[in-house]
């Protein structure tokens, strides 16, 4: 990006953040959701960090909010209610920590204390002589609000601040200075409290009931609600809501951070002593991979809580090190907000593909430039139809809002207009079918435009589960439902597409869990090198079957492939395109019609395009390891065929099949008088009872695998 784009993007990133946040700090109005919010600040820091020339003073950056509301009497804060820089990955907080060291040019890896990161609204409590006197909203982090009739409505919140005795002191490791002058304040000075006021969930959901009861707006979310019963001129409306206290930092006048009180994790005791909640799940983190394992963890438990939050905030626990660090900016170096990853986030669309339905519906997928969003990596998203589009009034390149809860498909909300730049492209619906190439048409009356080919998908979904079956690629865990979910979407065309699947291309679908989709990847993976055999009976020549597939890669390894063990795609197209029907017609049980459909498949310009996508996507192709006593297995069970029935414990169908072919056997798909041999697994189906009235000897896998061994 060039200083002059980088320049347009900064000022539409300003004016967008400036609006929202107007409308949120001075009218309570959300006008877009805090994840959004975050992801459009994250964007503008990161601009002005590669470009600080252009960090103005009124950046959003620079400043923490907006003006207090004029109803309340103004509050100027003893110190600054500080906003936090925000982090969202291991990286970045391991590039706080390494920020810190170069500020304090040394190496420097302190404890840290991770407190829960409560979604509600920041409070100051002013104690004096132990009473409270006063209490204040965060407003601009200088000037706040007066609420202090609203917060005495919060029963977590006490009116006089508890007296602890010397032994509880003593117990935090106060000698008798520091425990005088504790007493001093109580006495005779002044503290003051922060924390955030929250509502809880069950409290949410009871008022929005009993208000869709009796006919009265109800809450957009906690948030909110708190913000909304904080600042009500009529104290009983803040008192229904049932609000709840949290501290989250100490301030003891006239005295510096770390004086009396050395740590965060001290400061939290005696905020308890004093009669104040703090959150139990706050801990001292040794060393930063503890406070990845406590995100992690918190990051689980979170759905769980009596309350919401959006992350952890990591703190430096040695208090003496607070002022050394100091604040850049409006924030402090000192400590950093680690969010959890938003069902809401701002991402870019690249470009839009179409997916072809059962019926021969188009239906367009906006790919994505990767974004986190409920905590998995998200790069594509279902747009449904072109009408979508439309509404959305959506272009290539545009800025959008993409959402993701739980395992719910994810899906563009909103695009962010004010953020265009003029090289947005228009999307247009399509002239042809991706899959077919065939005209495309659109009915009277309905949204989706189709494919005129009826047998477009039908046709390109056999082929697929057939690539998938136990007699090629052996794809076990890929059914015929879960093929048609990826052709579907659009995550996949064709067999080959298979191989170029990613983790974050199956998060993307309906409830696909993260562990689901790792372990369809791993299973995919595991089938990168594929035996010849099974490779050429997947590829669903026509008239070729196992046997036939099986006499062709043993034919090719005798005539041009002896040394080898792996065979590379490309070698294979030019040997068998190098090939006539003579050729074929050479071989046992290769007649005229089979000869000629080898041929016009390995010449088929549609079909080499696809042995190209293998071999780009990493396919390799293999023959049985061959060794001295290689001829001498051959002879163990040449002449000898098999059928296979119920499940083996030591080997796959398809792994058994392969010892068969690999000892010079024949495996089977039918029970008849020309076989030799029935192998029983577990739970054998009805070709072990026409076995026994045939009179085929029957094996168990233990007596098979003495065979073969």
């Amino acid at each position: 990006m060039t200083i002059s784009e980088a320049e347009k993007r900064i000022k539409k990133l300003r004016e967008e953040i400036d609006f929202h946040r107007y409308n949120y700090h001075v009218f309570d109005k959300e006008t877009i959701s805090p994840a959004v919010l975050d992801g459009l600040k994250a964007e503008l820091f990161k601009l002005e960090n590669q470009f600080p020339s252009l960090i103005s003073f009124d950046s959003p950056t620079q400043r923490i909010g907006g003006r207090p509301l004029s109803g309340f009497r103004k509050v100027k804060h003893s110190e600054p209610m500080i906003s936090l820089f925000d982090a969202f990955s291991e990286e970045d907080m391991r590039a706080w920590e390494e920020r810190n060291q170069n500020y304090l040019g040394r190496p420097y890896f302190p404890e840290y204390y991770c407190e829960l990161k409560l979604d509600g609204l920041a409070i100051n409590l002013k104690y004096q002589n132990g009473l409270l006197i006063e209490a204040a909203t965060r407003g601009d982090g200088k000037i706040g609000e007066e609420v202090s009739h609203n917060v005495k409505t919060i029963e977590s919140i006490p009116l006089k601040l508890r007296h602890p005795s010397e032994k509880e002191l003593s117990d935090l490791g106060m000698g008798d200075v520091e425990k005088k002058e504790i007493f001093t304040l109580l006495s005779s000075g002044t503290i003051e409290i922060r924390g955030e006021a929250i509502m809880t969930k069950n409290v949410f959901e009871k008022l929005n009931e009993e208000y869709s009861r009796i006919g009265k707006p109800q809450l957009a979310n906690t948030r909110n609600g708190v913000a909304g019963s904080i600042r009500q001129l009529d104290s009983k409306i803040t008192a229904e809501r049932k609000l709840d206290f949290y501290a989250y930092d100490l301030l003891l006048s006239g005295y510096d951070r770390g004086k009396l009180i050395t740590t965060r994790r001290q400061a939290d005791d005696l905020v308890r002593l004093l009669g104040i909640k703090t959150l139990k799940w706050n801990r001292v983190c040794a060393k930063m991979e503890e406070v990845f394992s406590f995100y992690r963890e918190i990051e689980k438990k979170r759905e769980k809580l009596a309350f919401h939050i959006d992350g952890v905030v990591v703190k430096i626990n040695d208090l003496k090190m607070w002022p050394t660090l100091g604040i850049v900016g409006k924030a402090p170096r000192y400590e950093m907000a680690y969010k959890f990853s938003a069902e809401q986030a701002v991402t870019k669309i690249i470009d839009i593909v179409w997916q072809v339905g059962r019926t021969g519906a188009l239906t367009p997928t906006a790919i994505l430039e990767p974004v986190k969003v409920g905590g998995v990596i998200i790069a594509r998203s279902t747009l449904h139809n072109f009408d979508e589009i439309e509404r959305l009034g959506l272009k290539i390149g545009d800025s959008i809002v993409i959402e993701r809860s739980g395992d719910v498909i994810p899906k563009v909300v909103e695009v962010l207009k004010k953020l265009r730049l003029g090289g947005e492209k228009k999307i247009n619906p399509p002239s042809v079918c991706p899959i077919c190439g065939g005209g495309v048409i659109k009915k009277k009356g309905e949204v989706a435009y189709r494919c005129a080919n009826k047998r477009c998908y039908a046709v390109n979904l056999r082929q697929i589960i057939h690539f998938v079956s136990k007699g090629s690629a052996d794809l076990d865990g890929l059914g015929p439902k879960l093929i048609e979910q990826f052709l579907t979407s659009g995550l996949i065309k064709d067999a080959a597409d298979l191989y170029f699947l990613s983790r974050e291309d199956l998060l993307s679908l309906e409830r696909f869990a993260e562990k689901k989709a790792d372990n369809v990847i791993k299973m995919i993976d595991s089938r990168r090198s594929l035996d010849l055999a099974r490779f050429i009976y997947g590829l669903g020549i026509r008239h070729v079957g196992e046997e036939t597939a099986g006499l062709l890669a043993e034919k090719l390894n005798q005539d041009s492939f002896s040394r080898k063990n792996k065979i590379e795609l490309p070698d294979l197209v030019n040997k068998f395109r190098g090939l006539d029907e003579e050729y074929f017609l050479k071989l046992a049980d290769i007649g005229p019609i089979v000869a000629k459909s080898i041929v016009a498949f390995w010449n088929n310009e549609h079909n080499l395009a696809l042995l190209d996508k293998f071999h780009h996507y990493g396919l390799s192709l293999s023959f049985p390891a061959k060794d001295a006593g290689d001829e001498f297995k051959k002879k163990k069970l040449s002449g000898l065929s098999f059928v296979l029935t119920g499940s083996l414990d030591g080997l796959t169908r398809g792994g058994a099949k392969d010892k068969i072919k690999t000892l010079g056997g024949k495996s089977k798909e039918n029970v008849a008088r020309d076989v030799d041999y029935v192998i029983a697994g577990a739970e054998p189906g009805s070709k072990l009872a026409k076995a026994k009235k045939l009179g085929i000897k029957i094996l168990n896998e233990e007596e098979f695998l003495k065979m073969i061994n």
